[in-house]
């Protein structure tokens, strides 16, 4: 009997959503290594081509593979539409210059990750897209920075890596009186842990690459939006510029997304007791975590954020010096600057994501010379509070 996913549980949707199984019927989503496909007749390939025939004419337009990840994501996102990009950074700029034009206004949160910060500073205004950068924490500064062309508002919450938070209803609101897009990037809090399209939001972009693989082995990433949106803007942009997801690297996004919740929610607690921890240590000026009492937005977070997530940010009094010793020091943890993988990895913003960013700007957002952010992945939480420990002490 066949059921309507749409009626499924989360934890359902993430191990069988989207799942199309060939003529075999294999348990695994079958994996299509082909870059093209082919036509009965000529009659079929033309139909294909206008559209006006059901079917892949090409692996950087559609593959079965990335379909079944797209639908999948989709369902868990509660959004009609996904299309699945190379990584998460041709998912931002997609998202952004598939709808902007020349002359168009963008307002951003200045806390963001640092290619973020290049695409909306840097590169979107050589083509002629003003871009105006604001505390994404005071709604007072996204309201004075609209303009009569300003068409779009982008953002992250939490923000890498200093996890501030932005209002989603309160800027939700300010765009819908515009008419323009909120584009949100939303991989520090996973579809799981922070529901963005129910609170009005347009497009959700994100970096598979991190939690949905969760392993450390593919890139990718992901753009959802209503069908309208994809059909308009998306794919006309991103079937040309060729951002295309591999079928392979969308094979294993499908893999990890089967184990996406108990990963998150295991990392997610671990995280709140290590924060704790850290909190008590000696040396430790400063502990960032969405969902610790001291957190300045910390009731917003408790509204938004179903848990405080997998990722937590502190400040070493010693500066950079004392972060390195830190770093350098760490028997477990690994020092690397991806994140939302089973391994913990840590790294340090100023020298590393954020080493571009303009000085003023990076220490405006509190990305300190002492500041270290920490991934937690699923090893045993004690010995990554003891291996903190001897690291701070060392």
């Amino acid at each position: 009997m066949t059921q309507d996913p749409k009626t499924w549980r989360e934890a359902t949707r993430l191990v069988r959503g989207g799942l199309d199984r060939s003529k075999h019927g294999e348990t695994s989503e079958a994996l299509y290594l082909t870059s093209g496909f082919t036509y009965e007749s000529a009659e079929e390939v033309e139909g294909r081509f206008a559209g006006e025939r059901e079917g892949f004419v090409y692996s950087r337009y559609g593959n079965p593979t990335v379909e079944m990840f797209e639908t999948r994501l989709a369902q868990l996102e509660g959004a009609e539409a996904c299309f699945a990009t190379a990584s998460g950074m041709a998912a931002v700029f997609g998202a952004l210059a598939s709808y902007l034009n020349a002359g168009d206004h963008l307002v951003a949160a200045r806390a963001a990750f640092g290619s973020c910060y290049q695409i909306v500073t840097k590169i979107l205004p050589r083509f002629g897209v003003e871009c105006t950068l604001v505390d994404g924490e005071d709604l007072a500064q996204w309201e004075a920075a609209i303009r009569p062309n300003t068409k779009a508002f982008f953002f992250e919450t939490p923000s890498n890596p200093t996890l501030t938070l932005v209002d989603i209803e309160g800027v939700v609101a300010l765009a819908k009186g515009i008419g323009a897009k909120v584009v949100l990037d939303n991989v520090f809090a996973t579809p799981l842990l922070q529901r963005t399209m129910p609170l009005g939001v347009d497009i959700v972009v994100y970096s598979a690459t991190k939690h949905i693989d969760g392993q450390g082995r593919t890139m990718g990433g992901a753009i959802l939006s209503t069908q309208a949106h994809k059909t308009d803007y998306l794919l006309p942009f991103l079937r040309h510029t060729g951002p295309a997801l591999a079928p392979f690297n969308a094979w294993v996004m499908l893999k990890g997304m089967e184990t996406l919740k108990l990963r998150v929610d295991a990392a997610s607690a671990s995280a709140a007791r290590i924060a704790d921890a850290l909190a008590g240590m000696t040396g430790v000026s400063r502990v960032i975590y969405p969902h610790r009492q001291d957190h300045p937005q910390y009731a917003l977070a408790k509204k938004q954020m179903e848990k405080g997530g997998t990722l937590l940010a502190f400040e070493l009094e010693g500066g950079k010096d004392q972060a390195f010793a830190l770093m350098n020091s760490l028997g477990i943890i690994d020092i690397s600057n991806n994140l939302g993988d089973t391994k913990s990895l840590i790294t340090h913003p100023a020298t590393t994501t954020h080493r571009a960013v303009d000085m003023e700007e990076r220490l405006r957002t509190g990305v300190t010379d002492g500041l270290v952010r920490l991934s937690v992945g699923l090893e045993d939480t004690d010995d990554l509070i003891e291996d903190l420990a001897q690291a701070i002490g060392a």
